[in-house]
């Protein structure tokens, strides 16, 4: 297959590149061809500017560009910001798909399960879940997934990839809570009762080559293992995975006083279940949050 994929030089992307590149031609869109040579592998073409591309030779478009949404407080023009890296490419890539007269056959697109917003804790939440909270994550994924979605035709099908917090030794949220573990000072944010919506990277990966092979899945897709976890829960077991202790709670109001509202995305959950995975036969590598910690061997 021909594939164009965005935001390869991403936590998602990199490892997606490592599969990818030995079965298919894949080309990346990248604000620096130099710097992205040395992240990605062997084969990988680069190009800086969609116009660059003929999507009438693509067979698939994968895109996980944006900044990240976790990273320091969300002033107003860092919202806008978050906003903009996510909406413009994909507008972009939609503008593209519509006018090629040979439009790839799938458009992968990211999301995130903030698309749910605050969720109580004991409510699972699949695909076809319509009560969302209507908070900053909500509306910039609604957005987000808006877009993509004008790419859908008989031509082009487009699947939206809700992604949990991703787990990975290489970055990601785990990259932001070692550190403290590893001193033995980590521990439950607040009550630690908000449930923690995860999955492996290697499944993450596997799924997305799933959702490329398997024409009968469109759509919104909860990218998140089977069984979600309490924030407590998740600290524990990360605790026990590198054998120290959990001791130590933080406090909501120094989250909030460091953070402000971004702050609200750890101090809040949502419960969310993979049922369009599970229901097209995928088999998940890592269901279980203990087995998901030992297998990445921090």
């Amino acid at each position: 297959m021909n594939i164009f994929i965005t935001g390869a030089t991403g936590l998602i992307g990199k490892k997606l590149c490592q599969f990818l590149i030995h079965k298919h031609n894949l080309t990346a869109l990248t604000r620096s061809p130099s710097k992205s040579a040395t992240l990605l592998p062997n084969g990988v073409n680069c190009v800086t500017n969609t116009d660059d591309i003929d999507f009438n030779k693509l067979d698939a478009v994968i895109n996980l560009a944006g900044e990240p949404i976790a990273d320091g407080r969300w002033s107003n023009k860092k919202k806008q910001e978050i906003y903009n890296s996510r909406i413009k490419i994909t507008e972009q890539i939609v503008a593209a798909i519509n006018t090629a007269t040979s439009p790839p056959k799938v458009f992968i697109s990211g999301s995130a399960i903030g698309f749910y917003g605050r969720q109580p804790d004991d409510l699972a939440i699949t695909e076809d879940f319509k009560d969302c909270h209507d908070e900053f994550s909500h509306r910039l994924c609604r957005d987000w997934e808006n877009t993509a979605f004008r790419a859908e035709s008989s031509q082009t099908r487009v699947c939206i990839l809700r992604t949990g917090i991703v787990l990975s030794k290489s970055g990601g949220a785990l990259a932001k809570m070692l550190p403290p573990f590893r001193l033995g000072f980590g521990g439950p944010i607040g009550s630690g009762d908000q449930v923690m919506s995860w999955i492996h990277i290697d499944d993450m990966i596997q799924s997305i080559l799933y959702i490329l092979k398997h024409d009968e899945i469109y759509g919104a897709i909860n990218a998140t293992a089977p069984n979600p976890v309490s924030n407590k829960q998740l600290s524990q077991a990360l605790a026990r995975s590198i054998s120290r202790p959990c001791l130590f709670t933080v406090p909501p109001f120094a989250l909030k006083l460091a953070y402000g509202e971004m702050s609200e995305l750890l101090l809040y959950g949502q419960r969310v279940v993979p049922k369009k995975l599970l229901d097209t036969g995928y088999r998940f590598r890592h269901d279980d949050i203990e087995d998901a910690l030992n297998a990445l061997n921090l």
